[in-house]
Parts: C-alpha cells; structure tokens; sequence
C-alpha cells in the first residue's frame, strides 16, 4: 500500500469542475489583478477569523513582511519569537532589519513558552511574534499580558492554524495582527502561493492595504516605500470555492487524529498534546519517537509519507550564526528538532491507510 504525506488530487477530484469555472470566470473578465474576487474573500477571511478587517497578500511569507513594515518595525527593533518554526517567522524580522530574539518553546505544544518571554524584553523589543504551530495556537493569555505590561505588538504566525481557537477566539483574533497562509498543504491551500493578514485595527488596516501595492495611494503618489504583495485573483477565485469545505476537511482531520491517538496509546509513540484551552485544526500531526532517523528510512521504504518538521530550528541555522546563538542554549526546540515526526493526516485518509500507518510505525518499535 501506499500511503502519501498529502493527497491534493484526491481533494481536487472532488471539486475540480468548481474551480475551473471560477478561475474561468476570472479570465474572461480578464480582471487579473484584485477585483471582486478578492474583496470577497477578504471578508470572509475577516468573518470567518472574528476579525473586521483582512487584506489578501502574495504568501504568508508576505503577510508577516507587510506586517513588520505596516508597523514601522526595522532597524535597531527586536521581535521576540520562537526558533521551532519555519523559516519565514525569523526571516522576514530579518529583513526589515530588525533582529529575531528566540526563546525556548512548551515542549507539550512545541509553541513558544509563555513563561520565558518576559525575561527577554529589552528596551529594543517592539513586538512579540507567537507562531501557532501545526494548527494549535499558542498561550495567548499570557503572552498578551507581557505585550500590554511593555507596550508591544503581538503578530500572530497563524500560518498554519486558521479557524483554530484558543479559549474560544479565532487565531488572528487576539494579537495586533494574525498572519495566514494559502500555501497549497495547508487546511485552506490556494493553487499556488497567496496569504491574508486580518486585524481590528482600522487604521492599521488602511496601512496594510497601501503597503501591498508599493506604498501607492493615490496610484503613483508614494507616502511609503511598500512591496508587490498583492493577491492575484485566480488564487481568490480556488479559495472561494474551497471556502465552504473548510470546516468539513478540518473535522475529518480532528477524526483522523484522534483514531490515530486511540490506537497509539499505551505505547512508544508520542502523541499531540493538545491544550485544554485550545481546538486544534491539525494542520499536521506530529509524533515523537525513539530512533526517529530509523523510523523515517523505514516509513520510506513502505511507501508511507512522512515530514519533519523542523529538522534544524532557527538558532542553529547558518544564516542566523551572527546573532550568536549555540547549542545548548534551547534545549527544548533542539531536542524536539531531533524526534518529531509528522504523519498522513489530510481529509480523504481512509481507515485501511491509517491502519497501514499505524501497523508499519509499531512494528518497527516492536
């Protein structure tokens, strides 16, 4: 048997004379570039996340950009954030200028531990950037709390996470700013890159708004230096028609996990904890297991797909050597970067393929 990491042809069957003719509809309007289609779905991105505000971007990776740029963030800032993520948490605050401050992360929920922010706050940090990973949000309650004592800018990394809940607000909701991605794999995957940033803050999201088309308002007038992170229609006009099953694929892969916890109890595997407070989307599943490396060579060679996530976490990476981080230092996210294993968990997964899964990991640890 065969058993992929993600199936999008299986989703993609299911709607595939939806989406063409929404993307049709788009080229014989020709309107290419924002329209209708957008302003649609930016409010219902909005209404979905319980915020009043989103403005439809080019990536997630553009999302957090825009953000740090809307909020004048740069040179000289720091932003404090978590190492066990991807790289577009860290690398974005690099690049505006300003400099990533990492702490150790829960290693339960493997986001960014509440309890080790506040020691790390300088008179340099002006934001707090929580990443809700896998598709639990992070502790928000207290992170808030740090943000409100120091007067900083909480940007929610929700890239993962749309729809999740932290004691029954919506990812997004909470911080500043909430950051999404359409990234093909994620539980709302565009047919290419796109993102959405949603916010409460008016006047911010007029900011958000010129910044993703250059700084231009109005047009070829430039009040500021922005970017091209403009979301293209086509990419609305897929999201649209995948919008409705949202909540149905999100249910089917709460079910897929919990079969998955159920069989694995009692033994070597590690399952997702899941915080009292939250409801996971599960954007992946990730495991801990003894001999992860053995673990990985022998899913492979059963054709059964796997992921880790993250293999390196963002210290140790060469392109941050300068902030001279080294090992040792958060022990937490090394050693989670060291057993975590993500599983099949996506929508049209069938019993008999997660039997397979599950068979093929106990064996091996048998």
């Amino acid at each position: 048997m065969e058993v992929p990491l993600l199936d999008l042809k299986a989703q993609y069957a299911t709607i595939k004379d939806e989406i063409l003719a929404a993307v049709s509809e788009v080229l014989e309007s020709q309107r290419c570039i924002g329209g209708p289609k957008v302003a649609e779905l930016e409010e219902k991105i909005a209404q979905i996340s319980d915020c009043k505000f989103a403005v439809g971007v080019s990536s997630g990776t553009d999302a957090i950009l825009n953000s740090l740029m809307s909020l004048d963030i740069g040179a000289g800032d720091e932003v404090i954030t978590t190492p066990f993520t991807f790289f577009a948490t860290a690398g974005c605050i690099t690049r505006v200028g300003a400099k990533p401050i990492f702490v150790d992360i829960d290693p339960k929920t493997y986001n960014i531990n509440p309890t080790l922010i506040e020691s790390a706050v300088t008179d340099k940090t002006r934001a707090i950037m929580p990443v809700h990973l896998f598709g639990q949000m992070a502790d928000m309650d207290p992170i808030m709390k740090v943000a409100d004592k120091y007067n900083l800018t909480v940007i929610e990394d929700a890239a993962q996470s749309i729809t999740s809940t932290y004691k029954g607000r919506k990812a997004g909701s909470i911080g500043t700013v909430g950051c999404f991605s359409f990234f093909p794999s994620k539980n709302l995957g565009g047919i290419g890159d796109g993102g959405m940033i949603v916010t409460n803050d008016e006047q911010l999201y007029n900011r958000l708004v010129i910044m993703r088309d250059h700084g231009s308002k109005p047009k070829y007038h430039y009040k500021y230096i922005g970017g091209n992170f403009r979301l293209d229609p086509i990419q609305a006009a897929a999201l649209l028609v995948k919008l409705p099953h949202l909540n149905k694929w999100t249910e089917a892969r709460r079910r897929n996990a919990a079969y998955y916890d159920k069989k694995f109890a009692g033994t070597a595997v590690q399952t997702p904890y899941i915080n009292a407070d939250c409801v996971s989307i599960y954007n992946q599943y990730v495991i801990r297991v003894p001999r992860r490396h053995e673990m990985v060579t022998h899913l492979q060679e059963n054709n059964i797909g796997c992921e880790i996530y993250y293999p390196v976490p963002l210290h140790l990476q060469n392109c941050f050597s300068d902030l001279g981080y080294k090992q040792g230092d958060l022990p937490e996210s090394e050693k989670a970067a060291k057993e975590v294993l993500a599983l099949p968990v996506f929508p049209e997964l069938t019993d008999e393929m997660k039997d397979y899964v599950i068979e093929t990991i106990l064996s091996f640890l048998a």
